[in-house]
């Protein structure tokens, strides 16, 4: 037997196993070794680090997609004031041009809500106990839940889901402010439209009904979807807890 692999002697006189465990070529066995306390404690902290980056990097992502649909919106309403009789058509380009961005938000939604979801894991369950002095969790396998999203991967929402969200947070207000410059343009237009008197062959109630349909459309999303609740309502979940009287924070 080599010096490497020989148990060592403990303090009391008996033998202390190998650590790490070597196996018969001698080749250290880590994944046979238990963590101890402080490398657990290690681990989540970085774990927690690297999921908060994540987190951060995808709620970023979505302010640069709110930032063009103002930003595209405020152009196309300027652009249909300097030129009122393209106003139809500009009008219409920025609905749909904020649809876009609507779902590309969603997209990204759906995404930050995966880390999101870790990281409320464990603030509630790890580091919230730690600051209470209270190794009990609120949730007993809440490890191997977080485990076993970082084995299998997957979204907590549905894209329809996501699209309401986002909608209901920022893209309501883009919307609104479209919907109203379109009804004041064709209540009282400042010019003849020339888009129409180009397009004979197009009726006049056509661009009114594709923006009914829009409308329609993202009012059944809002109405029929189920909402995506906050994670942080699952965790002042008593009525006594302290915390209850607070708002849920959104993004």
């Amino acid at each position: 037997m080599s010096e490497e692999s020989r148990p060592q002697d403990g303090p009391a006189g008996g033998f202390q196993p190998q650590f790490p465990p070597l196996d018969e070529k001698g080749v250290p066995q880590f994944e046979d070794t238990p963590l101890t306390r402080g490398e657990y404690i290690t681990a989540l902290a970085h774990f927690y680090r690297a999921e908060m980056h994540r987190a951060l990097v995808w709620r970023t992502r979505l302010d640069t997609t709110t930032n063009w649909a103002i930003l595209a919106t405020l152009a196309i309403l300027t652009a249909s004031l300097n030129n009122p009789g393209y106003a139809t058509e500009s009008l219409l380009l920025g609905m749909f041009a904020n649809v876009v961005f609507l779902t590309i938000e969603a997209r990204r939604f759906r995404f930050f809500d995966v880390w999101r979801a870790r990281v409320r894991m464990l603030e509630e369950n790890f580091y919230g106990g730690i600051l209470r002095r209270d190794q009990a969790s609120p949730l007993d396998r809440w490890g191997q839940q977080v485990a076993d999203d970082l084995l299998c991967p997957r979204f907590h929402m549905t894209r329809l889901q996501a699209v309401r969200a986002r909608l209901m947070r920022n893209f309501r207000f883009i919307f609104l402010f479209l919907l109203v410059a379109w009804v004041a343009h064709r209540l009282v237009p400042m010019a003849e439209d020339r888009v129409l008197t180009g397009l004979s062959g197009v009726p006049g109630w056509m661009p009114d009904a594709i923006v009914a349909a829009l409308y329609l459309f993202l009012l059944a999303v809002v109405v029929f979807t189920p909402k995506v609740e906050a994670p942080e309502l699952a965790y002042w979940s008593h009525p006594e807890h302290p915390g209850e009287d607070i708002p849920s924070i959104d993004v």
